[in-house]
């Protein structure tokens, strides 16, 4: 694939980085800076979500007709790596990068009119409703129960890890409506308000303590119909449309944001007086982590390439997952080696938003412990890198 810049696409990066280096406030840098997790924090990202929609690009990717832009596909990477650059808040991907396009391709009209300007505008914050205790990797195992009454659903059962459910408007969760048949057979795909009575938010608190996670729990909550997406007993079509643009994210740009954070913390001097970039066997470890951004950077590149024409990402997004997901635990892993001993004290006063407590060493150092904690869900979390290789043998390798 040609990755020259063009003319047009250089003028492109110098009208990003205007906006971008005026858009940006310190504070919504320090949201950036202190983000130790997949998820920004809400506040960051949801201002720099309403600065985004205000200037029409909140979603690069949707199409024109409902709200995104017309850029190309060299356009759309050059604005992520420039966002990471000018260290932008990230946004919440449960609702631009997946509820949106899952209505796009599988919405009824109805549906797109009402949710998509409101996700756009950040109006409404969505999470994912699809593990439960006893179905993870094996989501077709789920059991919360939708039963029909009327026009409506009654649905009874829990849904767990859900990341960021105590912010969220609304759900997309997978539900029982059949026990007959294959299990993927009896399942359908509902649109959930998180204001109905009957549900119930419990936080799980994660490895970095810090509340991103939370166990849902739902009691006799009553749902429209109308508010099915698909057919009934369809819901897994859905959900694996939905679930390609999950497992599919910008890794690389994302890694080289950690990579160089290492590489200009090993660059300081240390109280020995010497440079970890100096030494020969911690260059080979960056330098290799460094080649592994780069191909992910190649392989995103095919996928943006599927997305550009039109086409979902298909069974590479899981190549993509299970690689990014790996590579990424081990860039958090040299990141500590870097801390050095600064990566021991705890330090959660210094990671708030706007605080003055000074932290315990460089400052670039104080998220890369929190970082590797919170992190070591990735081989897990949106699919098991196990089920991801699954997906490739079957579904590429015809394994």
């Amino acid at each position: 694939m040609d990755i020259e810049l063009s003319p047009a696409d250089e003028a492109f990066r110098a009208e990003i980085r205007e906006f971008l280096d005026g858009s940006l406030t310190e504070a919504l840098r320090d949201g950036a800076r202190k983000r130790t997790s997949l998820w920004q924090d809400m506040g960051s990202a949801m201002t720099w979500q309403r600065i985004l929609h205000a200037k029409g690009w909140a979603a690069p990717d949707w199409p024109e007709e409902f709200g995104g832009t017309d850029w190309t596909l060299m356009q759309r990477y050059i604005f992520a790596q420039e966002c990471v650059r000018a260290k932008a808040p990230s946004l919440i991907p449960m609702s631009l990068k997946m509820c949106g396009p899952m209505l796009i391709g599988y919405g009824t009209e109805e549906q797109k009119a009402h949710y998509l300007p409101r996700i756009l505008s950040g109006e409404d914050v969505w999470c994912q409703g699809y593990s439960e205790p006893g179905s993870g990797s094996d989501l077709a195992a789920l059991s919360m129960a939708a039963i029909g009454d009327g026009d409506d659903y009654m649905v009874n059962g829990s849904k767990i890890w859900t990341s960021y459910a105590q912010h969220a408007d609304m759900m997309f969760a997978l539900v029982r409506t059949s026990t007959e048949g294959k299990r993927q057979e009896g399942i359908s795909f509902l649109l959930i308000d998180m204001t109905s009575p009957g549900i119930t938010i419990k936080p799980i608190i994660n490895l970095e303590g810090v509340h991103e996670l939370n166990q849902v729990f739902f009691d006799d909550v009553r749902v429209p119909k109308k508010n099915r997406v698909g057919a009934e007993n369809d819901g897994w079509s859905v959900a694996k449309y939905l679930l390609e643009f999950e497992r599919f994210s910008m890794t690389s740009v994302e890694l080289r944001r950690v990579l160089g954070k290492i590489e200009d913390l090993a660059k300081q001097t240390r109280t020995d007086g010497a440079k970890l970039s100096d030494d020969p066997a911690f260059a080979r470890k960056l330098a290799g982590l460094q080649m592994d951004a780069m191909a992910l950077e190649i392989s995103e590149q095919r996928v943006l390439a599927n997305l550009g024409a039109g086409k979902p990402p298909g069974a590479a997004s899981s190549i993509q997952n299970a690689r990014g997901s790996e590579v990424q635990q081990q860039a958090d892993m040299l990141g500590v080696e870097v801390a050095a001993y600064y990566a021991n004290p705890l330090q959660p006063e210094a990671l708030e938003l706007g605080s003055n407590q000074p932290p315990i060493g460089p400052e670039g150092a104080i998220t890369l412990m929190p970082s590797y904690l919170s992190n070591r869900m990735k081989t897990i979390a949106g699919g098991s890198s196990e089920i991801q290789r699954n997906i490739v043998a079957k579904a590429v390798l015809g394994l």
